[in-house]
């Protein structure tokens, strides 16, 4: 394994809000080292909660991209068969010039049928999300490098369309998607395409381990080295100086991490999706409790235990490059802030002294 330090980001999920609080919280990981900051780009919450305000993630991403001076910035992430591309190109190319070149492209086939009901549109096959996405990234492309961008596709088309302005990224941005299957075929195709992956938050490790080889089968396809260093993999962290106050606070059965958890369990499992949450593909459904995935995929505690819990899992799943901070609703407001501040300031140089030991003890 080529062990380099991990960089951290910080994954505002449909949990966090008002929006005065996701304001706070980029600025927060800005200030405090964050490498990167991904907004969610979703139309409707999670579980259909309308007390839950979501706000439209390009226009979050915007004054992201105003407000901050050293982080990459993304979307996790846009869900292309709802969104035209050839808009989509050119509110990307005005983010990636707002922020100095800083933007990632984070792109998705959508999955939430509610979000294609509410515009009428008829929800398409798993395949035909794909194929979209795969158009959709190709109409992106075009219009991004040609001087007269032309595309005829089966969902998309663009006669000649006038492809201005160009991004500040060349060729353009990077592209990356999101991965939420074990064994995710998907992976294989973006990486062949030259686009990286972010393992979801809610996969147990032993699924987000199997991200990896289908990343290097895809990169090996097109002669690409496979570098763990592009491999982002979300988690859900929360740390505290308090180990009681921590414990607490992640098992109240009010609190924002089981109210995720959840809410995610009973909507993937409507979709015959809840593999994710499974310990082994044949694990019976009543086996699976909310106790259980919570304990496994919310890394809790003291900066000291949390360090330690990210050095398992990574020695579990193998080296990649990014740990994204997936953010929860700040039911206690200095907790959420000190959570962040604490991961970048005293977590994290734990993690990256014992990746460099593990290193030096290597050679």
């Amino acid at each position: 394994m080529v062990a380099h330090p991990l960089r951290i980001g910080l994954k505002l999920s449909q949990q966090v809000h008002p929006i005065e609080a996701q304001r706070e919280a980029w600025r927060i990981a800005d200030e405090a080292g964050f490498d990167h900051i991904w907004p969610f780009d979703h139309l409707i919450a999670l579980g259909n909660d309308p007390t839950r305000l979501i706000f439209d993630g390009w226009t979050i991403l915007g004054a992201v991209a105003e407000n901050t001076k050293r982080t990459r910035i993304g979307l996790n992430v846009t869900g292309n068969p709802y969104r035209h591309p050839g808009l989509l190109a050119k509110i990307a190319v005005t983010v990636d010039h707002l922020s100095g070149g800083r933007l990632e492209m984070g792109i998705g086939a959508a999955w939430n049928e509610p979000e294609f009901k509410m515009y009428g549109i008829p929800f398409p096959s798993a395949a035909e999300r794909i194929r979209m996405m795969d158009e959709a990234c190709s109409v992106l492309k075009a219009l991004w490098t040609e001087e007269r961008a032309t595309f005829k596709g089966r969902f998309y088309q663009l006669d000649a369309a006038i492809a201005e302005p160009k991004p500040l990224q060349k060729p353009h941005p990077p592209i990356v998607v999101t991965a939420v299957a074990p064994f995710s075929k998907g992976v294989t195709e973006a990486a062949a395409r030259g686009w990286d992956p972010i393992s979801a938050n809610f996969l147990m490790p032993q699924w987000v381990k199997t991200h990896w080889p289908k990343y290097a089968e895809g990169c090996e396809r097109v002669g690409r080295p496979a570098d763990p260093a592009n491999w982002r993999v979300a988690k859900s962290i929360f740390v505290c100086e308090d180990e009681a106050t921590a414990k607490a606070y992640v098992s109240d059965p009010n609190g924002p991490y089981r109210y995720y958890y959840s809410q995610l369990y009973t909507k993937l499992k409507r979709g015959n999706r809840h593999v994710a949450f499974k310990t082994r593909a044949d694990q019976p459904d009543e086996e699976v409790t909310l106790d259980a995935i919570v304990d496994k995929l919310v890394f809790w505690g003291s900066p000291n235990r949390v360090a330690d819990r990210i050095l398992e899992f990574r020695e579990e799943i193998g080296d990649f490059g990014t740990l994204l901070m997936a953010g929860k609703d700040w039911k206690d407001r200095e907790l959420g802030r000190r959570s962040m501040q604490l991961l970048a300031e005293k977590v994290m140089p734990q993690v990256n002294a014992a990746i460099a030991k593990s290193k030096v003890a290597a050679e």
